[in-house]
């Protein structure tokens, strides 16, 4: 375990200590978690919006997620739910759990704003609402939030202090958490409203879980997009990371895409065609840290990368 603690400035040249919590070691995948911050299995969520109410288990030690609980948290979170592809982020869920259980356990977790369809982010937009295009919203992969007794900038600077995931904090009562790369901002640096993310420059690919054992299915999507047609090469590559690069041998496999990939180039349209990117790892892969790499094929947006390349995962021993 690591405990880490943050400070704040109170008044020039003063300092202040605003609090401490401890990080535990990632979870095997033993245990029966999927992903390196993970909490009980136990949330309290309540939506701001629509009322609705999730306070229970998600988890189940032995048999894994519980479907039932998962559709009732994608009702809070107002998103569809269908069980083969949850279009709410289970490593959001498992995050919110983790920073739930460290800075004030049982405590009730209020949605001020969860899933956003594509449609309706861009609708924010247009009435002059703080909407990124690129917003991970779009993606179940964020939510605004009020943490019941704890203010909304001790989650932002936990959230900064760990080095994970997206925080944003406009010195209100709510602060946006997501899953994304990690990163940090208030209302002067949000970069809301800029070019920042347009012609796809923010392209990612993510995984489902972080955590996984050799054979078991792998589901790719692709995130941060903010312009179609999207050409990706039909071939990615499975590359060993050693202390956060690549090993020179790479395992070339063709995933089964949610569109007709019979093309060198097959293009992409939207959002929910770059997810549910299929594969099954092999099942004698050697345990270690992992990344999936794939590339992009022409024509390219301007400022677009060549390729994206997902966070590291580990692969766990049998």
């Amino acid at each position: 375990m690591t405990t880490r603690c943050f400070i704040i400035s109170v008044a020039a040249g003063l300092l202040a200590l605003l609090g401490c919590f401890t990080i535990s070691a990632a979870p095997s995948a033993a245990e029966g978690q999927r992903f390196f911050h993970s909490g009980d299995g136990r949330i309290h969520l309540v939506s701001e919006k629509n009322g609705r109410v999730f306070d229970g288990a998600y988890w189940r030690t032995a048999g894994g997620y519980d479907p039932a609980a998962l559709e009732a948290i994608h009702r809070v979170f107002d998103a569809p739910y269908e069980p083969t592809a949850p279009t709410v982020s289970l490593r959001l869920i498992a995050f919110l759990d983790f920073l739930q259980d460290r800075l004030q356990p049982g405590a009730r977790l209020t949605l001020t704003s969860g899933y956003r369809s594509p449609a309706y982010n861009r609708n924010v937009r247009t009435r002059g609402g703080l909407a990124a295009k690129a917003s991970l919203h779009q993606y179940g992969m964020a939510a605004d939030i009020v943490l019941a007794g704890v203010s909304s900038e001790w989650v932002w600077e936990t959230v900064k202090a760990l080095g994970f995931g997206g925080a944003g904090y406009y010195h209100g009562r709510t602060v946006h958490l997501d899953v994304g790369p990690a990163r940090s901002w208030d209302e002067k640096t949000s970069g809301v409203g800029t070019n920042l993310s347009d012609d796809n420059k923010l392209i990612e690919l993510v995984t489902d879980y972080d955590i996984y054992q050799p054979g078991d299915p792998l589901t790719l999507r692709f995130i941060r997009m903010t312009a179609f047609p999207i050409g990706v090469v039909p071939v990615f590559f499975l590359e060993r990371r050693h202390e956060g690069r690549h090993a020179a041998k790479a395992i070339a496999f063709e995933p089964v895409f949610g569109v007709s990939s019979e093309d060198r180039c097959p293009q992409f349209e939207d959002i929910g065609q770059m997810a549910g990117i299929r594969w099954r790892l092999p099942a004698d892969l050697p345990p270690g840290r992992y990344a999936v790499r794939a590339r992009f094929c022409g024509p390219v947006w301007e400022g677009m990368p060549s390729e994206a390349a997902t966070p590291a995962f580990e692969v766990a021993a049998p």
